[in-house]
C-alpha cells in the first residue's frame, strides 16, 4: 500500500527539546536544525534524506550531525507484495512464454532458401518478429517493476520505470502491427509477380506509394517517441500526498506533449489502414468483399440474433432463480442478524433427539390437537376448553369413586336408617357437608373459575341432591351403551342398594308429584328418558 503524507507537528516529549517518535526519544533541537519535517505517513524528511519512524523501523538514535542510526530509508521495499505485484507477475509470465514462441517463429520465418533479390530482402520479413521481441521485453520490465511499486514505503523510482517502459511498449506494438501489414502486402506482391515478373510495372504510382508510406509511418512514430521519452520523468513520482499529486504529478502526466503524442499514434494507425487497403486493391482480385460472400451475408443477418440468444442462454445458466436468490439473501441476512444478537441455532441432532413426529400416528385426535397447541404456544384462550374438560372428567371420576366407597361403608345401616329417601334420592348418596373431602379443593387458573367453584359448593350445601354440575356436552360425545328403558329404571330403582319395599320412601307414579326436596337423579342411576308427552 502506498502511503500518502502531509505535514504533522512533532509530539510532546519529556521536555521542550525532546520528542517521541515510534516509542524512541529524539532531540527536537537537532531535528529542527537539520530541517527535518514529520509527515502523517510516519516519515521524517529534510528534502535530501527521508527515514521511516514507524515501528519496527524506528531509528534508535539521532547524532548531532543529523544522521540517524539503525534507520530505514523511505524508498526501501519494506511492504508486502500487493495486488498490483501479483497481477504484474502473472502477466509477466505470460509475456515470457510469448517471447519463446516469438523466437521460434523468427527462426522459422527468418531463414531464406532462395537467392536474395533486389526488391525482397530477408530483413523485411524479420522486422515484425524483432518488434515482437521488443514488446515482450518492455512489457516484462514494466510488469515486474510493479512488485517494487507495491513494496516501496514511499513512491519512488519503480513507478517511473513502470511508466517509461509502458510507453515504449505502445510504440513497439504499433510498429509491430505496421510491419506485419507491410510484410503481408510485400508477400502478396511477391506471389503476384512470381509467375510473371512483368505483370506489375516499376516506377508507377503503386510502387511510389509503397516507397513513401513506410517513411510517413515512421515519421509520426518517431514524433511520438520524441514527444514522450525525452522529458523530466522525476515529476511522475511526486505522488506522496494528495496535494503534491495534484500540483506536480498530474500536470506533468497530462501536459500538452503527452496529448500531442497520442495524435501521432492515431496518424500511424490510419497509415496502417491505408496500407492494408492498398495491398488488397492491387494484389487481390475484385469482388472478394464480405458482401459478395453468401456465408458472410447470412452471418451478418442471422449472427447478431443468434449471438444475443446464446448470450441470454449463458446468462440463464449462470444466474440463479430470483426467488431462490431472495431466499438465500434473506437466510444470509437472518444469519447475520442472529450473529449480531448472539443467537446460536441448535445443531441438527437436537431436532432429531427432541422431535416426536414418529409418535403422531399413535396419538388420538385430542392428543394431536393438544400437541399442536403446545408447539404453537397458544394462550389461555386456546387451551382453556381442554383444561376445563380434563378437570371436569377428573372431578367426575373422583366423585364416583368416593360414592362407591361410601356405599360400601354405609351399606349395613340402610335397613335401620330412619332417614327418608325417595326413588330419585332426596340426598345424594355419600354426601356429608361436614366432611372436607366432599368439596373439591381450589387449584384454579383464574378468578372466573374460582367463582364458579364457590357457587357450586354453595349449591351443594343448599341443595344436597343437586350434585356437581357435569359437562353434559362432553358426556354425550362419549361412546358407550344406550341408556336403559324408563320402565326398567322404575322397577329396579331400589334393587341392589339395600332398600326394602316397605321403606319409608314411597314410589310415585309417572304422573304424581314427588315430595322430595330435589328432583335430580342420583349419581349412580341412569338419567331419565322421556319417551312422550304422556310421561311428563
Amino acid at each position: 500500500m502506498l502511503h500518502s503524507r502531509a505535514l504533522l507537528a512533532y509530539p510532546q516529549g519529556a521536555n521542550d527539546s525532546d520528542t517521541l517518535l515510534g516509542g524512541v526519544h529524539f532531540n527536537l533541537t537537532v531535528l529542527r536544525f537539520w530541517n527535518y519535517t514529520l509527515y502523517t505517513n510516519g516519515t521524517v524528511s529534510n528534502g535530501s534524506n527521508c527515514y521511516v519512524t514507524e515501528q519496527p523501523y524506528t531509528p534508535v538514535y539521532l547524532l548531532p550531525n543529523g544522521t540517524f542510526q539503525n534507520s530505514t530509508w523511505c524508498y526501501d521495499p519494506i511492504n508486502p507484495i500487493g495486488k498490483r505485484a501479483g497481477v504484474g507477475v502473472g502477466f509477466g509470465i505470460v509475456y515470457a512464454f510469448a517471447l519463446m514462441f516469438v523466437l521460434a517463429n523468427l527462426n522459422r520465418h527468418g531463414r531464406h532458401y532462395l537467392p536474395t533479390t533486389k526488391r525482397f530482402y530477408p530483413i523485411g520479413r524479420r522486422w515484425q518478429w524483432y518488434y515482437a521481441i521488443l514488446v515482450c521485453v518492455a512489457a516484462f520490465i514494466s510488469l515486474f517493476t510493479n512488485i517494487d511499486v507495491d513494496r516501496f514505503y514511499v513512491i519512488g523510482l519503480p513507478i517511473i520505470i513502470n511508466s517509461f517502459f509502458w510507453y515504449l511498449m505502445q510504440m513497439f506494438t504499433i510498429a509491430l502491427v505496421w510491419e506485419a501489414v507491410r510484410h503481408w502486402g510485400s508477400w502478396s506482391e511477391r506471389q503476384a509477380i512470381d509467375p510473371d515478373p512483368f505483370s506489375l510495372r516499376e516506377g508507377d504510382r503503386r510502387s511510389k506509394l509503397e516507397f513513401w508510406m513506410p517513411l510517413w509511418f515512421y515519421l509520426w512514430l518517431w514524433l511520438n517517441f520524441f514527444l514522450i521519452i525525452p522529458r523530466n520523468w522525476g515529476e511522475i513520482e511526486k505522488q506522496r500526498s494528495p496535494d503534491q499529486t495534484a500540483a506536480r504529478a498530474a500536470p506533468s502526466a497530462t501536459d500538452a506533449r503527452f496529448k500531442a503524442a497520442t495524435f501521432c499514434l492515431v496518424v500511424c494507425y490510419l497509415t496502417i489502414l491505408a496500407s492494408l487497403r492498398h495491398s488488397i486493391k492491387h494484389y487481390y482480385p475484385r469482388n472478394r468483399g464480405p458482401l459478395n460472400n453468401l456465408a458472410a451475408v447470412y452471418a451478418g443477418g442471422y449472427g447478431p440474433a443468434l449471438l444475443i440468444i446464446y448470450t441470454q442462454i449463458a446468462y440463464g445458466f449462470t444466474s440463479p432463480n430470483e426467488d431462490k436468490e431472495l431466499i438465500r439473501q434473506r437466510r444470509k441476512r437472518g444469519t447475520q442478524i442472529d450473529r449480531e444478537m448472539g443467537y446460536v441455532p441448535k445443531p441438527a441432532w437436537w431436532r432429531r433427539a427432541k422431535n416426536n413426529d414418529h409418535l403422531v400416528s399413535q396419538m388420538s385426535m385430542r392428543e394431536r390437537i393438544a400437541r399442536n397447541v403446545r408447539e404453537l404456544g397458544g394462550g389461555r384462550a386456546t387451551s382453556r376448553g381442554i383444561d376445563e374438560t380434563l378437570e371436569a372428567r377428573a372431578a367426575e371420576r373422583e366423585q364416583a369413586q368416593q360414592a362407591e366407597e361410601r356405599e360400601i361403608e354405609m351399606g349395613s345401616f340402610h335397613g335401620h336408617s330412619s332417614r327418608p329417601s325417595s326413588m330419585h334420592g332426596s340426598l345424594r348418596p355419600g354426601f356429608d357437608a361436614a366432611d372436607p373431602s366432599t368439596f373439591t379443593s381450589y387449584s384454579g387458573k383464574s378468578d372466573r373459575r374460582r367463582n364458579e367453584r364457590a357457587m357450586n359448593a354453595a349449591a351443594e350445601l343448599l341443595f344436597p341432591g343437586a350434585g356437581p354440575r357435569i359437562d353434559r356436552s362432553a358426556e354425550l360425545m362419549q361412546n358407550g351403551p344406550p341408556p336403559p328403558s324408563y320402565t326398567d329404571v322404575q322397577s329396579g330403582s331400589g334393587a341392589g342398594r339395600g332398600r326394602t319395599p316397605d321403606s319409608s320412601s314411597t314410589t310415585h307414579g309417572a304422573g304424581e308429584r314427588s315430595h322430595s326436596a330435589s328432583t335430580a337423579v342420583s349419581m349412580t342411576q341412569q338419567p331419565q328418558q322421556v319417551k312422550s308427552m304422556l310421561d311428563i
